[in-house]
């Protein structure tokens, strides 16, 4: 998945402002504690973080973009 598609999936998901704000302070499990920035930064699949966040929040990812 492209880093400008993950974005576009987490911001349809959550709303802009929110998004960013989940990526920037959330820490996921899924993801060893790190957040979506430290994720991304590291160098983890952008798939791999996805599924995080569809794992964290399955009542907010829509069907059709998981």
């Amino acid at each position: 998945m492209r880093l400008t598609d993950f974005w576009e999936r987490l911001e349809q998901s959550f709303g802009a402002a929110y998004a960013r704000s989940i990526a920037a302070d959330h820490a996921f499990t899924e993801l060893g504690g790190r957040t979506i920035d430290t994720a991304i930064a590291q160098g983890v699949d952008t798939a791999t973080i996805w599924r995080a966040v569809v794992a964290a929040y399955p009542d907010r990812v829509p069907a059709r973009l998981r």
